[in-house]
């Protein structure tokens, strides 16, 4: 038979386990990696949770803030500096930090971000303000460690650590800027004469080496072919001299008559007496070379021509 009041006292029941069930899973956080949550307890700081599964206890406990680990980025707006030599430049800064410390990231200061542009923005204008527009454009590097080493000496009771700092533009005034200009074009005007005097330069030497190595060339051709002239005639000469040692040596060897001799002699004679000599030296025995000659013109015409009887 049905009892409402075993009904109603069963529906309380279910209630209730459904319930604290609830509120068991309600209070079981996981905290993600490279996060972590700061838990308080009765409105008092109670832990730090780093990555893992935990429990907090109902109605006590609460994740006062959760807290990234990883290095965050900050782009801050330009803010107006004034240089040592009165000059108003816009400079904006890149801030790149990290959470050391959940605790006093959490209770260290109020807001944290806004502490560390307003930090950032009266740091930059000290070190800015002690420095010539020249050389604030040239010492970026300078420049960011100086903001770097103040920020994180700062920050540290913040439970923030500041890696680097960037300034991510330095723009001065309008007639700065076309005074910069002017002054850029002139000294690419300036280096581009260099460069084409220096191209000349070089073409010039150029030019003049090939001429001397032409030069040079030339003359070991002229060389060359002066020694090659002079052997061929040294060879011609030795040739010529050898031939007549040689013809000499066959006369020797023939053993030729004084009539053989004699005729040799009347045709050199003849040759040189054929009008091209200035001078004719007439050996002393032409007497005999005439008569042998007498004798030779005798005999050739006692000889009967060939062909009668």
């Amino acid at each position: 038979m049905f009892d409402p009041a075993v009904f109603g006292t069963l529906f309380i029941v279910v209630v209730l386990i459904v319930f604290v069930l609830a509120v068991i899973v309600a209070n079981i956080k996981i905290v993600p990696q490279a996060h972590a949550f700061v838990v308080e307890r009765l409105g008092a700081f109670h832990a730090s949770w780093g990555t893992g599964l935990h429990v907090k206890i109902p109605f006590l406990d609460r994740i006062a803030k959760k807290v990234s680990l990883k290095e965050q980025v900050i782009d801050f707006p330009p803010q107006p500096v004034i240089t040592k030599d009165n000059v108003t430049m816009q400079i904006d800064t890149v801030v790149y930090f990290q959470i050391t410390d959940p605790k006093l990231y959490a209770y260290g200061v109020e807001n944290p971000i806004s502490a560390i542009e307003n930090l950032t923005a009266t740091t930059l204008r000290n070190i800015i303000g002690e420095m010539e527009l020249d050389h604030t454009l040239t010492s970026r590097d300078v420049i960011n460690s100086k903001i770097r080493v103040v920020l994180d000496e700062a920050t540290d009771a913040w439970g923030i650590k500041v890696n680097r700092v960037e300034l991510k533009n330095i723009v001065p005034p309008k007639e700065i800027q076309d005074s910069m200009e002017k002054q850029m074009k002139a000294e690419r005007e300036r280096r581009a004469k260099i460069l084409d005097a220096e191209g000349e330069k070089r073409s010039a030497i150029l030019i003049a080496e090939g001429q001397k190595e032409s030069a040079v060339l030339k003359a070991e051709a002229i060389k060359e072919t002066k020694i090659r002239e002079a052997q061929g005639e040294a060879e011609a000469v030795l040739t010529v001299q050898k031939a007549v040692a040689d013809a000499i040596k066959l006369m020797n060897e023939a053993n030729p008559s004084d009539g053989v001799i004699a005729i040799k002699s009347l045709e050199a004679f003849e040759k040189a007496a054929d009008g091209k000599a200035t001078k004719i030296i007439i050996p002393s025995n032409i007497q005999s070379l005439a008569g042998l000659a007498t004798s030779v013109k005798e005999l050739m015409t006692d000889v009967p021509p060939a062909g009668k009887g």
